[in-house]
C-alpha cells in the first residue's frame, strides 16, 4: 500500500470514527447543550463557591449539582404530580356534569356586557338539544385529551431529561475549565480570529437569552403572585414559584392561572375565577411576550427580530432547548456573512 492510499485510508477511519462518535450522542445531544448552557449562566456561582473550598473542584461541582438539582428537578417532580393528580380531578368533576339531566348556563352568564344574552341563548339552546351537546362534547373531548396528553408527556419527559441534564453538568462544573481552554484552541485553530470571535459571540448570546428567560419567568411569578393575593387563591407563593418555573414552557403559566381560575369556580367564586381568568390573559400570559424580547434584546448583539425568529423558530426545530440554540446559531450565522463580506458585525447602516 502506497503512502497516498494510506493517508485515504487514515482520512476514512477518522471521519468513520467521527461519525460513530455522533451516532452514539446523537440521543443525548439536546441534554448535553442543556447542561452546557446552565453551567455557563451558573459559572459565577459554580467559581465562588470553588473559591470559598479553596480550589476543591470536585466538591464544589457537587455542591453546584445539589443546588441546581434542588432548584430544577424538585419544582418539576412537584408539578408532574400535581398536573396528574389535577386531570383526574378534572375528569371526576367533568363527569358528572356531562351525566346530568340539567344543564342549566349560571345566573350570571346572561349578565356579561355585549355578549352575555348570546350566550346565555345559545347555552340553552344546547342544553336542550341532547343529540348535539353530546356532539360538541365529542368535537372538544378529543382536542382537550390531546392537549392534557401532550402536556402531560412534555412535563414526564421533561423530567427525565433534566434529571440526565444535572448528572452532567457536575462533570462540566468539575472539568469545565480543561474544556473551555480545549474550546478555545480548536476554534482559533479552526477559525482563527474570526473562530474566536464567534465563540464569544456564542458566550454573550447564551447569556442574553438566559437573562432573558430568567428575567421574564420572575416577572411572570411576581405578576402572577399579586393576582393570587388579590384574588384569594390558596398557597399563593407556591403557584408564584411554578409559574416562575413553568414559564419557560409555552403553555406553562396558562396551566396554573387556568387551574386557578377553575378552583375559584369550583368554589362557587364566580367573580373572582373570571377576573382571575381576564388576568391571567391580560397580565400574566403577555409579560412574555413584552418582557422577553426586551431583555434578551439588551444582553445580546442581535436585533429584536433575529431575537424572536431564533427563540421561536427554534422551539419548532429543536424543542425546549431550541430557546437558547436558534438565538445562537443566528448570532453564528450573523457573524460569518459579516465576515466573509469583510464588514465588521456592528457596522452602522449608511442611511
Amino acid at each position: 500500500m502506497n503512502e497516498q492510499a494510506r493517508a485515504y485510508f487514515r482520512i476514512a477511519l477518522v471521519a468513520l470514527i467521527i461519525i460513530g462518535a455522533f451516532w452514539v450522542l446523537a440521543p443525548f445531544l439536546a441534554a448535553l447543550l442543556f447542561a452546557a448552557i446552565l453551567c455557563l449562566s451558573t459559572w459565577p456561582l459554580f467559581a465562588w463557591l470553588k473559591g470559598k473550598l479553596k480550589g476543591r473542584s470536585t466538591l464544589a461541582a457537587l455542591i453546584a449539582t445539589l443546588l441546581l438539582a434542588l432548584t430544577v428537578l424538585v419544582p418539576m417532580a412537584y408539578l408532574a404530580a400535581t398536573i396528574a393528580d389535577s386531570v383526574a380531578q378534572l375528569i371526576g368533576i367533568l363527569r358528572p356534569w356531562f351525566e346530568s339531566p340539567d344543564h342549566a348556563p349560571p345566573d350570571w352568564l346572561a349578565g356579561l356586557p355585549l355578549i352575555g344574552e348570546h350566550l346565555d341563548t345559545y347555552w340553552r339552546k344546547l342544553a336542550g338539544n341532547r343529540a348535539e351537546l353530546t356532539n360538541l362534547g365529542k368535537q372538544l373531548f378529543e382536542p382537550t385529551r390531546n392537549l392534557l396528553t401532550a402536556a402531560a408527556r412534555l412535563i414526564g419527559q421533561g423530567l427525565l431529561e433534566l434529571t440526565f441534564v444535572v448528572f452532567i453538568a457536575f462533570f462540566f462544573y468539575r472539568d469545565g475549565h480543561k474544556l473551555g481552554n480545549h474550546l478555545a484552541y480548536l476554534a482559533e485553530k479552526i477559525g482563527g480570529d474570526l473562530g474566536t470571535r464567534m465563540l464569544g459571540l456564542a458566550k454573550s448570546t447564551i447569556m442574553g437569552v438566559m437573562i432573558g428567560i430568567v428575567g421574564t419567568a420572575a416577572a411572570q411569578s411576581l405578576v402572577a403572585l399579586i393576582g393570587f393575593l388579590i384574588a384569594g387563591v390558596p398557597a399563593a407563593l407556591l403557584l408564584a414559584a411554578a409559574t416562575f418555573f413553568l414559564s419557560m414552557v409555552p403553555i406553562g403559566p396558562p396551566l396554573i392561572w387556568g387551574g386557578a381560575a377553575w378552583w375559584l369556580y369550583s368554589q362557587g367564586e364566580t367573580g373572582w375565577a373570571i377576573f382571575m381568568a381576564i388576568y391571567g390573559v391580560a397580565l400574566i400570559s403577555s409579560v412574555d411576550n413584552l418582557v422577553k424580547p426586551i431583555l434578551i434584546s439588551y444582553s445580546a448583539s442581535l436585533p429584536i427580530l433575529l431575537i424572536a425568529l431564533g427563540v421561536f423558530g427554534g422551539v419548532l426545530a429543536f424543542g425546549f432547548v431550541g430557546i437558547f440554540l436558534g438565538p445562537v446559531i443566528l448570532a453564528l450565522a450573523l457573524t460569518l456573512v459579516a465576515g466573509w463580506s469583510s464588514l465588521p458585525p456592528d457596522t452602522p447602516d449608511s442611511a
